[in-house]
């Protein structure tokens, strides 16, 4: 499995897990996107796999500008 794809000229990381059912995958999915994630779903070989990515919206600097 690709530890990286790219779905509509956006990289997504796979998550690193291999669902065995259909049902397993989407409720992980439903998490991920409560957390702000991006998900794509795949199927392939009768297993199931999600690719996910988050876009960063905010940066948080510490320290004084030099």
């Amino acid at each position: 499995m690709d530890l990286a794809r790219v779905f509509n000229g956006k990289k997504y990381m796979w998550d690193g897990r291999i669902y065995e059912t259909k049902q397993d995958m989407k409720k992980t999915a439903e998490e991920y996107s409560k957390e702000n994630f991006e998900v794509e779903e795949v199927e392939e070989d009768g297993k199931y796999y999600l690719f996910t990515r988050r876009v960063v919206t905010e940066i948080v600097v510490e320290g004084s500008p030099v």
